[in-house]
């Protein structure tokens, strides 16, 4: 989709630092607005806006990225456990967020 910050991202029209992961069909980066350190977005290289839209085979992709990462950030950041949120209203494009958190803290994130 030609508007899509995601989309315009994935195909360099926007620098971003680059991903942890990327491939042909999966493309993570650092969210521009992190609520943690380590905060990552995991989106499907071409532009879905709902999760439901999704073919199996992508959807397959994202969580076994998904699930990949989050245990690289979890060591990395040292976390307790990687919150993941799966969204695409803000930005019409699905895609996950994995949060690094502490059981200890107190703020409420999505």
């Amino acid at each position: 989709m030609e508007s899509c910050i995601f989309c315009k991202i994935i195909a360099g029209d926007i620098s971003s630092e680059k991903a942890h992961h990327e491939n042909d069909t999966i493309v993570s980066f650092p969210d521009y607005h992190p609520v943690r350190p380590g905060h990552t977005l995991v989106v499907p290289a071409k532009h879905h806006q709902w999760f439901w839209e999704l073919p199996d085979d992508i959807a397959d992709d994202l969580f076994k990225v998904a699930r990949k990462l989050a245990r690289e950030l979890k060591e990395k950041t040292v976390a307790d456990y990687i919150q993941l949120s799966i969204v695409g209203k803000d930005v019409p494009h699905v895609h996950i967020h994995l949060i690094p958190r502490k059981f200890d803290d107190t703020q409420s994130l999505m």
